[in-house]
């Protein structure tokens, strides 16, 4: 079963264009979620990023553990690299560079799923 989340990227004004240049432009991550030794813990499934005024948002769709994906996400190279390059358009800065605080900013930024709804699912209704 399939687990989504969002993240929120507060953004300094004006600064939209350069960042969704900078989300279109990023590398992919490996998508085997894996434990620090080296363990399959899940996998990545989807990413979408909306952009709107002063605000980005980051919605991932993943399989396993959230503390498993965030420690991963920490880990890998073209996250690392997007972060890096985004830090100066933030309004909110946050440190990605270890796997503690990519879990605290997944705490503090983070969206919980309370709804998807599939078509191709009856209804309960």
């Amino acid at each position: 079963m399939s687990h989504h989340f969002g993240l929120t990227y507060r953004l300094k004004p004006g600064s939209e264009p350069i960042v969704e240049d900078l989300f279109r432009a990023s590398g992919r991550p490996d998508h085997v979620i894996r434990g620090i030794d080296g363990s399959v813990k899940g996998r990545l499934l989807r990413a979408m990023v909306f952009i709107g005024e002063g605000l980005a948002v980051r919605i991932i769709e993943f399989e396993g553990d959230l503390r498993d994906v965030s420690q991963h996400l920490s880990r890998q190279p073209a996250i690392r690299e997007l972060e890096q390059k985004m830090e100066p358009y933030l309004a909110v800065p946050r440190d990605m560079t270890t796997p503690e605080g990519a879990q605290k900013y997944f705490r503090e930024s983070g969206l919980r799923c309370i709804l998807v709804r599939d078509h191709e699912a009856p209804s309960a209704e």
